[in-house]
C-alpha cells in the first residue's frame, strides 16, 4: 500500500517568507500548509492542525519581549508580530502535547526556547546580515554540533560547520530554559546555535538558515527529508 503524503505546517508572517521554506520541504515529498496570522490567527487551534503530521517554525521577526517578561530595548530596531507569536505559540503547545515532530528555524528556535520559559538576547549587532542592492547577504561563522545530537544524527555527521548568520538576537545559557538542552553552539562567542526538547521525541531547533541550501553543507537538506519522514511516521500511528 502506497503510503500518504505527509502535510507538514509552516508558519509564517507571509507567503513571501514562506516560499523557501516550502520549497524545501516540497521538494522533500511533503504536501505543506503555510499558517500565517492574517489568515488562521481566528481559526481554532485543532482545526488549524487536523491532518498535518511535522510542524516547522520557521524564520521571521522578533519574538514580542512582553512574552518574556522584558520591556523591549529601545535600541535594539525590533520588528515585532504579536498576532504571529500568537499563532505559533498555540500551535506549538498543540503539537508539543500531540508529540509531533517539530523543526524550528532560526526565530523558530528562539520561539521554542520562549515558549519553554527562556528568555532572549534583544539584539547582537554583530549577527546582522547585510543588505546589498536590495537583497540580505548573510554572514557566516562556525558552530560545533555535538555528536549525542538528534541534529547531528539526522544531518548525519557532528562536528565543525560553517553555517549562515540572518539573526540579531540569540541567547547563550543564561537564557535558556532549563528543559531544553543545548546541541550546538558558535565557536567563537559561545551563542546557542542548536537546541532540543529531552521530553520529546523529535523536536529540534537550529539558529542558521538551513532552507538557504547554498549556503550550508549539502547534508543540512537531510533535516528536511527528516521531518517528513518524521511527519509520515506521526500521522501512520494509530490513535491513541
Amino acid at each position: 500500500m502506497l503510503r500518504r503524503m505527509a502535510i507538514v505546517g509552516i508558519t509564517s508572517s507571509s507567503a513571501k517568507n514562506a516560499r523557501r521554506y516550502v520549497e524545501v520541504m516540497e521538494s522533500a515529498g511533503a504536501d505543506v500548509r503555510v499558517l500565517m496570522p492574517d489568515d488562521h490567527g481566528d481559526v481554532p487551534t485543532e482545526e488549524l492542525m487536523r491532518g498535518i503530521g511535522g510542524l516547522l517554525l520557521a524564520g521571521g521577526p522578533d519574538i514580542d519581549p512582553d512574552i518574556y517578561g522584558e520591556r523591549p530595548d529601545p535600541n535594539a530596531n525590533l520588528e515585532l508580530n504579536r498576532p504571529l507569536d500568537d499563532l505559533e505559540l498555540r500551535i506549538l503547545e498543540h503539537a508539543m502535547d500531540l508529540d509531533m515532530p517539530v523543526l524550528a528555524i532560526c526565530r523558530g528556535m528562539q520561539l521554542l526556547n520562549v515558549a519553554f520559559g527562556g528568555k532572549l538576547i534583544q539584539d547582537l549587532p554583530d549577527h546582522k546580515a547585510e543588505k546589498i542592492d536590495g537583497r540580505w547577504e548573510s554572514a557566516y561563522h562556525q558552530i560545533f554540533i555535538a555528536p549525542g545530537a538528534k541534529a547531528a544524527a539526522v544531518i548525519g555527521m557532528a562536528g565543525l560547520f560553517k553555517v549562515n548568520s540572518l539573526h540579531h538576537q540569540g541567547l547563550k545559557e543564561a537564557q535558556r530554559a532549563p528543559r531544553l538542552m543545548t546541541t550546538a553552539y558558535e565557536v567563537d562567542d559561545g551563542l546557542i546555535e542548536g537546541l532540543e526538547s529531552p521530553e520529546h521525541s523529535w523536536v529540534i531547533g537550529l539558529q542558521c538558515h538551513p532552507e538557504r541550501q547554498d549556503e550550508v553543507p549539502k547534508l543540512f537538506a537531510n533535516l528536511f527529508l527528516g521531518l517528513n519522514e518524521q511527519a509520515e511516521t506521526f500521522l501512520s500511528a494509530p490513535a491513541a
